[in-house]
């Protein structure tokens, strides 16, 4: 378990006296004597617990707590005070304080605070390090990005049916990147061990597809644009399936394969079979939150491959991306991130929208950004952005966002 204390506390006398009651108790105290000298020890790795007088000269104990919540709200802060202020003590622990110690403090009692808050903290490392490992074999989580509830609930679909052994349809707009979703169901399923087989449907033969199936061995089959299937392999396809496989297909459509069916271009009895399990790619218009995570992402791979230095990315420049509506999804964006990071212009303007609306985008991002950082802690997000509760709620409610969505 973590041992270390990082205690502040402007009287130097305070200050030592309690930094030997923590050495003492086999603790590992870090003592300074402001806010100034203790912010440089802090950020979200720190692996101990924080101990600060509430009264200092400049920045006191309040500015310190609003400051480590802004890093890492689970990082315990104790506060300290020379006077038993009970309406001060309401308001720390409001403000997320672990704990409230009036000084002078019996050692049992301040030691009893410090290793309750010391095994608080152990757990939340614990608890972090353990996701980082799910999440690292997680294809889900790895290759497919987005905080938005729509690519959450995208995530949560694509491991349900990666866990059986149906037929899959994988639907989207066109640069949603159906492919990428199958191989990822691919790689969470039973058969993540086998071939992963990619073949585009448009003009496949019979013959081909029996050469398909018969590569894929244990595996997966994903067929790109299903739709575009000729008849003759849709009624093979159909009678490989019914017949039972070895290959788990998986298809990808941007077409409405129901009016395909409807209208005659595809098998109905196919459809149903290839239906029985759906995962649907939302568009980037759906979800917009997502476009500056996703276009950072793109920039930062596109100067990796292209051996660059990554360039800062504007907030207008993200506001005018979230703007626009993204017909080409997630291709067009990797296009103009590729732009971007080569210097060949700004990203696509926003053509059409006047200042006013320009504006409005950015201000949403800007919110979406602070609501981000701040975990979707409402409170902690209006004081970063300095706004006053209610003007802070009537944007979230004018732009339609929801603190919780960033949790």
């Amino acid at each position: 378990m973590t041992r270390r204390v990082l205690l502040i506390d402007d009287e130097r006398e305070v200050r030592e006296a309690l930094g030997q009651t923590l050495e003492l108790a086999d603790l590992d105290p870090l003592l300074a004597g402001s806010f100034v000298e203790a912010k440089d020890h802090i950020d979200a790795r720190f692996d101990g617990v924080i101990v600060t007088d509430i009264r200092m000269p400049g920045r006191d104990g309040f500015h310190l707590l609003s400051h480590v919540r802004s890093l890492d709200a689970d990082l315990p802060v104790i506060l300290l005070t020379g006077e038993g202020d009970v309406p001060m003590a309401v308001r720390a622990m409001a403000e997320g304080a672990h704990g409230f110690l009036e000084k002078p403090c019996a050692p049992s009692d301040f030691l009893a605070v410090v290793e309750k808050a010391l095994k608080a903290r152990a757990l939340v490392l614990e608890n972090r390090r353990l996701r980082l490992e799910v999440e690292a074999g997680d294809a889900a989580a790895r290759m497919l990005l987005g905080q938005s509830r729509q690519a959450q609930e995208m995530r949560g679909q694509i491991r349900a049916v990666a866990r059986g052994s149906s037929e899959v349809l994988v639907t989207g707009e066109a640069g949603s990147g159906t492919s990428k979703v199958a191989e990822v169901i691919h790689l969470l399923s039973a058969a993540a061990s086998h071939p992963f087989v990619k073949r585009g449907a448009a003009g496949l033969a019979v013959e081909a597809l029996d050469d398909n199936i018969a590569a894929a061995k244990a595996g997966s089959l994903y067929l790109d644009e299903v739709g575009m299937l000729p008849v003759a392999a849709q009624y093979a396809l159909l009678d490989r399936l019914e017949g039972g496989l070895p290959v788990r297909v998986l298809a990808g459509t941007t077409r409405d394969l129901a009016t395909e069916v409807s209208e005659g271009r595809f098998n109905a009895d196919l459809y149903y079979r290839l239906d029985l399990m759906r995962v649907r790619i939302p568009s980037l218009r759906e979800r917009k939150e997502d476009i500056p995570l996703l276009f950072r992402h793109y920039v930062a791979q596109a100067c990796e491959q292209a051996n660059l230095p990554e360039p800062p990315i504007p907030a207008d420049v993200l506001g005018r991306l979230m703007a626009q509506d993204w017909p080409g999804n997630a291709r067009s964006l990797m296009n103009a991130a590729m732009r971007f990071a080569m210097g060949l212009g700004e990203a696509q303007e926003a053509e059409g929208l006047g200042l006013a609306e320009q504006m409005a985008q950015v201000e949403r991002s800007l919110l979406i950004e602070a609501l981000r950082r701040q975990g979707g802690h409402a409170t902690e997000t209006a004081k970063a952005l300095k706004l006053p509760r209610k003007t802070f709620y009537d944007k979230l409610a004018r732009h339609g966002l929801r603190p919780e969505d960033y949790r």
